[in-house]
C-alpha cells in the first residue's frame, strides 16, 4: 500500500528539491508534478505546494530521485547571437545548446540578452542562482559599452543617484567616459540591479544608441581572458571562500556532496573522461585586444587545454627521409 506524502513545514518545496537534484528547473519540475509524473512515498502528487524532508522517498517517472550534487559555479563567455534560455519556440540558438556536452545540467544566474556578450554565471544549484540574482545581494556588474553618439562625463555623473525612465526606477549607476572613437564612445558602466535591458535604456535616455555591450564582471567573478564561447569552473574551495558564509547559508549550498557524474547518473555524451582533473573546463587564451575586453582577471587566464601545441614531426635523418623508429642495422 502506497505511503502518504508528508508536508513537513521545516522541509523544502518538492519542486525545489527536484531542481537541486539537477534533473530540471523548478518551473519544469512543477510541470512534471502537474502531469502526475512525481510521487512522494509512493503516492502521486498533483500540486507543488508540498514540503518534503530527507526522510521522504521521491520518484520521477518511477525512478528514485538522485542525491543532491555538490554546488558548482561556472564562468561562461557568452557570444552575441545566443539566447539565455534552454529552449526557444522560434528555434533560435541558445547558450545551453552551445555549451560542451560534458557539463552537468546548468541554469544561468540572471540573463544576458541576445545581443549582449561577456560574462555569464552558470550553476547547478537553483538556490544559489536565485540568491545571486537578488538586488539585496548588491553585487556590482561591470560592462564595457560602445555607443553611437556623444555624451559628457558630467551627464554620466548625473546617474549616480539613479534615474526614472517610463515609470521604472533604476538605482545608482557608475559610468565613466573612456574615449571617443569615430562616431562612437566607449564607456565603463556599473550597476547593481540588472533590470531588463537597463544599460541600453538608460543610455538611450542620454541620446546614445548602444551597438556593443560586454559584461566584464559579476560581483567578484571576472571575465578576464576567457575566450568567447569558453567555460571555466570555479574550484569548490575558492567558491566557498568567495561566496562567504552568509550567502552560502542563505542559498543553502552544499560543498561536500558528490559531483554530478559521481551519483550513479548516466554520463552524458562528451563528458569529462577519467583521469582529467575536475574543476577546469576550457580555460581561455589571452585576449589580443580585438574585443575591447581588458586582459585582466584572476579566474580565466589559464591556457585552453584544447590549444596544445601540435606534436613535433619526426626529425629527418641525414638522407632527408623520416627518422626510422629503430636503429639502422650496421653494414
Amino acid at each position: 500500500m502506497a505511503g502518504k506524502s508528508t508536508n513537513d513545514k521545516s522541509g523544502e518545496r518538492i519542486a525545489k528539491v527536484i531542481a537541486r537534484a539537477g534533473l530540471a528547473s523548478r518551473r519544469t519540475a512543477e510541470a512534471w508534478i502537474a502531469a502526475g509524473r512525481v510521487a512522494v512515498n509512493g503516492a502521486v502528487i498533483a500540486s507543488p505546494a508540498l514540503n518534503v524532508s530527507s526522510r521522504d522517498r521521491i520518484t520521477v517517472d518511477g525512478e528514485p530521485l538522485p542525491g543532491r550534487a555538490r554546488t558548482r559555479l561556472f564562468l561562461y563567455h557568452k557570444p552575441r547571437g545566443l539566447l539565455t534560455t534552454h529552449a526557444d519556440p522560434q528555434g533560435r540558438d541558445t547558450i545551453f545548446r552551445a555549451l560542451p556536452k560534458r557539463l552537468p545540467r546548468l541554469i544561468s544566474v540572471g540573463r544576458l540578452d541576445i545581443n549582449t556578450e561577456g560574462l555569464l554565471l552558470l550553476t547547478n544549484d537553483g538556490g544559489l542562482a536565485r540568491v545571486l540574482e537578488l538586488p539585496a545581494t548588491g553585487w556590482l556588474r561591470r560592462y564595457r559599452v560602445r555607443a553611437l553618439g556623444r555624451v559628457t562625463q558630467e551627464a554620466l555623473d548625473g546617474l549616480r543617484k539613479g534615474v526614472t525612465i517610463a515609470g521604472v526606477r533604476y538605482g545608482p549607476i557608475e559610468a565613466t567616459l573612456d574615449r571617443e572613437q569615430g562616431a562612437n564612445v566607449w564607456l565603463t558602466f556599473a550597476i547593481r540591479e540588472g533590470k531588463n535591458r537597463e544599460v541600453r535604456k538608460v543610455l538611450e535616455q542620454l541620446g546614445l544608441k548602444v551597438n556593443r555591450l560586454i559584461r566584464l564582471s559579476y560581483g567578484p567573478f571576472e571575465l578576464g581572458t576567457l575566450d568567447e564561447g569558453a567555460v571555466a569552473e570555479v574550484e569548490t574551495a575558492e567558491l566557498r571562500k568567495t561566496l562567504g558564509p552568509e550567502i552560502a547559508e542563505q542559498a543553502n549550498t552544499d560543498f561536500t556532496g558528490p559531483l554530478d557524474d559521481e551519483r550513479n547518473m548516466t554520463r552524458p555524451s562528451g563528458a569529462r573522461p577519467k583521469g582529467r582533473k575536475p574543476g577546469i573546463h576550457d580555460r581561455g587564451r589571452r585576449d589580443r585586444g580585438e574585443t575591447g575586453v581588458p586582459d585582466s582577471g584572476p579566474r580565466a587566464g589559464a591556457r585552453n587545454r584544447n590549444d596544445r601545441k601540435p606534436k613535433r614531426r619526426r626529425r629527418a635523418d641525414r638522407s632527408g627521409g623520416p627518422r626510422p623508429k629503430y636503429p639502422r642495422p650496421k653494414s
